[in-house]
């Protein structure tokens, strides 16, 4: 399916580089007015209306979500370290994953989903760090209530996820929400997605009181889970990702096989088959392989013989130093040897086309 780009808003992926200290200017304009919330605010682009007003009344959310840019970032680093695309960010590029979102692909879905769950969690852990003024613990946790052990108190410190899913939503979708296209609903649909993955994996911790621990009284809140649990759950999305198209009144969407299911709330879905990311392109996005680490005895993803797009590797002999020779020491310490080990790296080749460095 085309999806037209003229009316195509990068959105939040492009929209939290100008939220992150280490790849954009807002927070040196902050630093330079005295903090002022405004001169960031009007220096954002491609902001609408309601997002500037968020923006402006909450710059402590706007600086949160900012600083929790590395952590989703990375988590799709790590979710794609084995494939020929490795959500690699664009040092010179605006919108730091640079073309690959134009394409209404299941990488974009992926990327909108997990950054959709990468504010969530930066402002539900702000919520309960004591970092924001407008929330803080989850206010509904209060008083006693039951579960499968029985009866507890609510005690520490809820995490407020309610609050985090309320503003996510009102920010990231407000763009989104103004457009009639089909690229629009998309986004939405992967943004609510990654939203609801978050929420998906909240856990009630307890911590028991009464004599030697007996637990005759039980304290309980409920707490997120570590952002990797999202990652893994959003990564096998990823994997089953259901491609649809617009249905007849362009209101939402029908499956484009009929032999698959339709997609879910939590489902990640995308319009575009994708590149095969084997060379450099500039209109897709791709940085290609050539160079990367490729694994010569698997059978996967990280195999040389698909990493590397069946063009070969090159190898190379190489020595690190290792730890080796541990021993237990009492009481309680590890002591190691530090050791060469020489191992083989293997590199794929580049194609022998010569256009195939044209910059991205």
């Amino acid at each position: 399916m085309n999806v037209p780009l003229g009316g195509i808003w990068l959105g939040l992926p492009l929209l939290l580089t100008w939220l992150t200290p280490e790849v954009s200017s807002s927070w040196w304009y902050m630093r330079a007015t005295g903090g002022s919330s405004r001169v960031m605010c009007d220096n954002v682009p491609g902001l609408v209306s309601r997002q500037r007003q968020l923006c402006h009344r909450h710059p402590d959310v706007m600086r949160a979500i900012g600083l929790g840019v590395a952590e989703w970032t990375a988590e799709c680093q790590h979710q794609f370290r084995q494939h020929r695309w490795n959500c690699n960010t664009l040092d010179r590029d605006h919108s730091l994953f640079g073309r690959v979102l134009l394409r209404s692909s299941r990488e974009s879905a992926f990327v909108y989903a997990i950054s959709s769950a990468g504010v969530v969690f930066a402002i539900t852990r702000a919520c309960s760090q004591g970092e924001l003024k407008s929330c803080s613990c989850d206010p509904k946790k209060k008083g006693s209530a039951k579960d499968s052990k029985g009866t507890f108190d609510w005690g520490g410190c809820s995490d407020n996820i309610d609050y985090g899913i309320k503003f996510a939503r009102a920010f990231v979708d407000a763009k989104e929400r103004k457009g009639k296209d089909a690229r629009a609903l998309m986004n939405l649909h992967n943004n609510r997605a990654g939203r609801k993955a978050v929420k998906r994996f909240l856990k009630q911790e307890c911590k028991c009181h009464g004599v030697s621990g007996s637990c005759t009284l039980r304290t309980c809140w409920l707490a997120m889970a570590d952002f990797r649990k999202t990652g893994d759950y959003l990564w096998r999305k990823y994997n089953g990702a259901i491609q649809v198209v617009m249905n007849q009144d362009g209101t939402g969407f029908t499956v484009a096989n009929k032999r698959f299911k339709k997609p879910t709330k939590n489902d990640l879905v995308y319009f575009e088959n994708s590149p095969d990311y084997c060379i450099r392109d500039r209109e897709a996005g791709s940085l290609g392989t050539a160079g990367r680490v490729c694994n010569l005895t698997s059978r996967g993803m990280d195999s040389c013989e698909v990493m590397c797009c069946g063009r070969g590797y090159d190898t190379s002999h190489v020595t690190r130093m290792t730890k080796c020779e541990c021993k237990f020491h009492w009481c309680c310490a590890v002591r190691c040897q530090d050791c060469l080990e020489a191992l083989d790296v293997h590199t794929c080749k580049a194609p022998k086309s010569a256009d195939w460095a044209t910059p991205t």
